[in-house]
């Protein structure tokens, strides 16, 4: 199982959309391992978004990230960080598909709604900024056994 680290940004929390994407990823058969609604502060900013601080948009990202209150979640699931971003849709709001979050839901270039982690590594390194590991949850659902096909599971160990 692979955990990820996701983001309801600013823009998301004011638009009163993170019922509507939490649900999302839940009826997706994906596991909340960790939920907190908390304001970004510099450090915890410039530890996310530290590989653009040499780019022209670091210092709108910045204040974007730390405006207001944000949501952050830590996923878990077989393939949970491709299917969070794969959920997310295009970057850019007027680039994503109907039917993905951005696609749905976001207008602007600038405002993306969310922000999932990229790969493993990123992961690993995004959630600790975030989430104490005793702030992370590990728990069985009931309703396992139809997520996952029976074979999945053994290999898995689920």
């Amino acid at each position: 199982m692979e955990r990820t680290l996701v983001i309801i940004k600013p823009d998301a929390v004011q638009r009163q959309l993170v019922g509507r994407i939490i649900t999302r990823f839940e009826s997706k058969g994906l596991t909340l391992a960790g939920l907190k609604l908390l304001k970004v502060n510099k450090n915890q900013a410039q530890k996310l978004y530290g590989a653009h601080k040499k780019k022209s948009f670091y210092r709108g990202l910045m204040k974007f990230i730390t405006a207001g209150p944000v949501v952050v979640v830590v996923i878990k699931g077989v393939q949970a960080i491709a299917i969070c971003r794969k959920m997310l849709g295009a970057t850019f709001g007027p680039d994503a598909d109907p039917g993905t979050i951005r696609g749905d839901f976001a207008a602007s270039i600038s405002y993306n709604l969310v922000h999932a982690s990229d790969s493993a590594e990123s992961s690993k390194y995004e959630i600790p900024i975030f989430f104490r590991s005793n702030e992370i949850i590990s728990y069985d659902l009931h309703n396992i056994k139809w997520i996952y096909h029976p074979e999945e599971e053994k290999e898995l160990e689920i």
